[in-house]
């Protein structure tokens, strides 16, 4: 029978039965090695998204390799069932795919944007004995001899940095390493003149005297480092690349276990212990909407995608 004739006969609908999410453990695949920065803010989301959702188990998965595109596809290709998510970086999501090719997904329409998590600014650091005590003496320097400059990887935040420089004007020699503890061991020990990263790992040096902190992105000097200028103040605005973590799912996510996730996370980045975990390790709360990180998503894609190709950047550089 028709609804109609079924509504007016007085007969109920059958109940349409609505899946129950999450109905077993949900997996955040984390696209980096155990200890890195990436994965110390998976553990911090799996936590709370286990406590928004009443204990439930969130279960963080590493799938290190290839500069987090192994994790990414992986969940790419996983089912749009909310059990499977990705905490995707500005790598992931805007680098990669202008440098890479063969790339197992697209980063555009693969995804479903979820929420935007955390951010964090990049710093510019020298060992004292090379000599310069600011960005000018930095530029003189550069200028009269060649400085080399390390970051974690091709295709990194460290790397767009340096590519922004390099587009100001200042040539220096970029050496790429596998990741970014080697290259604080060989700028410490003298093998390297400087190099572009994180707060969280240069803060103790810099804190302790061995590294210098000649310039930091973002609009404002970082609180946990007040004493390093920003690259704008240094007469670099150009060099304003900051890392950053967003939650994704699978293309087709349903919008409940979206926003469900979104105010979950939203709200834990209000907390007062959360906050002052973020701010001990120099990251800075995101949040928003999801549409916010899929136009957030959009603008960083395009940007670093012509910072890529200006600088032809690929993977083998």
């Amino acid at each position: 029978m028709k609804r109609r004739h079924l509504l007016a006969a007085g007969l109920a609908l059958p109940a349409v039965a609505q899946p129950v999410w999450p109905d077993r453990p949900i997996r955040l695949v984390v696209p980096f090695a155990g200890g890195t920065s990436t994965d110390i803010i998976g553990r911090m989301i799996a936590q709370q998204l286990s406590r928004g959702l009443g204990g439930h188990a969130v279960v963080v998965d590493n799938r290190a390799g290839a500069g987090g595109t192994i994790g990414a596809q992986a969940v790419a290709q996983a089912p749009a069932d909310g059990h499977t998510l990705l905490l995707g970086v500005i790598g992931t999501h805007a680098v990669n795919p202008h440098m890479m090719r063969g790339l197992g997904y697209d980063a555009m329409r693969d995804f479903t944007p979820v929420v935007a998590h955390s951010k964090t600014k990049i710093l510019l650091v020298v060992r004292p004995a090379l000599g310069p005590r600011s960005m000018a003496d930095f530029v003189a320097l550069a200028r009269s001899r060649t400085l080399s400059i390390g970051t974690p990887g091709t295709g990194t935040t460290g790397h767009l940095a340096h590519a922004l420089l390099a587009e100001a004007g200042v040539s220096t020699t970029h050496v790429p390493y596998r990741d970014g503890a080697r290259a604080v061991t060989d700028l410490l020990s003298g093998q390297l003149d400087a190099m572009f990263y994180h707060t969280q790992f240069v803060r103790p040096h810099v804190e302790a005297g061995s590294m210098l902190g000649l310039g930091i992105t973002g609009d404002g000097r970082s609180a946990l480092l007040p004493a390093v200028p920003t690259f704008a103040e240094g007469g670099f605005p150009q060099i304003n690349v900051e890392g950053w973590w967003a939650v994704f799912g699978p293309a087709g996510l349903a919008t409940p276990i979206v926003q469900r996730i979104n105010t979950i996370l939203n709200a834990a980045l209000t907390e007062p212990e959360t906050l002052a975990v973020l701010e001990r390790n120099g990251v800075e709360p995101m949040g928003g909407t999801a549409q916010w990180l899929a136009d957030f998503q959009r603008a960083e894609f395009a940007r670093w995608g012509e910072v890529v190709r200006r600088a032809n950047i690929t993977a083998e550089s």
